[in-house]
């Protein structure tokens, strides 16, 4: 969730070789595009999206950034970096169906042979297609919209060699019962770009000083597909004792058209109450009932004058909407933008700001006092267990064994204190 929105690392340059028995790359003639054959499917990619072999390169992280056909199931992404991306691009994943995860963040579609998939869309751009008669899962990923990645999908041919497949169960994720909210935490968390494996967060909960992990669950601008991220997941992380932070990665203060938050106050109110609805059905999806304490990711911005009034329209039509949907609202914001404008604006709609303070300010101190939040001293705004300060940026950290790519934050937060209030009626705050 790097303020600094760079985009660090690049996978392995154009394109990895497959080996022969899992799938061929193949340039089509004239160059137009790249001919795959896969599991019995071939299909043409346009020449400039990379394919990248993820059984040969498990480390790989399935970035939504960048145009990719990934193949294969998902490692354990441990390449993964930074958090919020400026630009989402058309990406597409084929995997087999058997032994797919039965991902919540996302719908699942089963899809037939030879009839069209399903039109659907997606508060988190990412769609699913279970494609039973050749027994591969398919997720794609668009910016602008789903028809160009779901065109090749629907252009895919068997290969001569691709006999019809014996069709496997639909693996999806059934909604389980809500939990309760987060429990009452203070000490160190940290969050990473994709929700880390069951081995990793297992050797971290055991070697590891973190007590609290932000996962992110979706949103416009997340940067990296999160096939660890089932309800199965999340049960498990919290019956270990993890503290939860779940995220959603929503339009940001950048001119974007696939990720942008608008310059208009009344329309990223709006935004804000979309963004409100999403967060809120994948934390269902997720096992995570109402009273869950939910935080909204918006990036550091520099142009105040433009930004100021559209980004507390925002994050506050988020936190009135997930008061009326039953969820706790947070918002993750930079010391020397978001925070000085919801401060600015606080006394117009006390109601109406996030419940809690989450504060990007890489000066490495573990503490959330009001210079280390950015707040004025001995204001009483978001005092009294409501902060975190996300201190350190990304960066490498191994403990029993396991490197994961981090931020780090100390976090002094106890949702039983935050009354979730009625509904509220507010407009856009100019």
């Amino acid at each position: 969730m790097p303020s600094r929105m760079l985009l660090l690392r690049c996978l392995l340059g154009a394109a990895l070789l497959m080996p022969a028995q899992a799938a061929v790359a193949v340039t089509a003639p004239g160059g137009e595009g790249r001919t795959v054959d896969y599991r019995g499917l071939r299909l043409t990619v346009p020449a400039d999206w990379r394919v990248v072999d993820l059984d040969r390169t498990p480390d790989a992280c399935l970035r939504l950034d960048r145009p990719t056909l990934y193949l294969g199931h998902a490692g354990t992404q441990a390449e993964c970096t930074g958090r919020a991306a400026v630009t989402r691009a058309d990406t597409l994943h084929l995997e087999p169906l058997d032994g797919a995860p039965p991902r919540a963040d996302v719908p699942t579609l089963k899809a037939n042979p030879g009839a069209p998939l399903p039109r659907t869309g997606s508060d988190s751009n990412e769609l699913r297609y279970a494609l039973r008669g050749s027994g591969v899962m398919a997720t794609v990923s668009y910016g602008t919209g789903p028809d160009t990645v779901r065109g090749l999908l629907e252009r895919a041919r068997r290969t001569p060699a691709g006999a019809p497949r014996t069709v496997v169960d639909v693996v999806t994720a059934a909604l389980p019962a809500p939990r309760s909210a987060q429990e009452p935490f203070t000490g160190l968390g940290f969050d990473a770009c994709t929700a880390p494996t069951q081995s990793a967060m297992t050797a971290w909960r055991q070697g590891s000083p973190f007590g609290a992990v932000g996962v992110y669950i979706g949103g416009l601008a997340r940067a990296c597909a999160q096939p660890q991220l089932t309800s199965g997941w999340v049960r498990g992380q919290t019956e270990a004792g993890w503290h939860l932070m779940p995220i959603w990665v929503g339009p940001q203060p950048w001119r974007s058209n696939t990720t942008g938050l608008s310059t208009d106050p009344s329309r990223a109110n709006e935004q804000g109450i979309a963004a409100a609805e999403g967060a809120a059905g994948a934390a269902r999806s997720l096992g995570l009932g109402s009273g869950t304490l939910l935080y909204n990711d918006l990036e550091h911005y520099t142009d105040r004058a433009t930004w100021d009034a559209p980004v507390v329209a925002y994050l506050t039509a988020w936190t009135v909407r997930l008061h009326e949907l039953g969820y706790k609202s947070a918002a993750y914001v930079h010391a020397a933008s978001g925070v000085p404008a919801l401060s600015a604006h606080h006394h117009q709609a006390p109601q109406a700001m996030p419940d809690v303070l989450w504060v990007a300010r890489w000066n490495l101190s573990a503490s959330v006092s009001d210079a280390d939040m950015g707040l004025s001293t001995g204001t009483t705004k978001w005092a009294g267990r409501r902060r975190a300060h996300q201190f350190r940026g990304g960066h490498d950290a191994t403990y029993g064994g396991v490197t994961i790519n981090i931020d780090r934050s100390w976090i002094d937060v106890d949702p039983r204190l935050l009354a979730v209030p009625g509904t509220i009626g507010l407009g856009p705050l100019a």
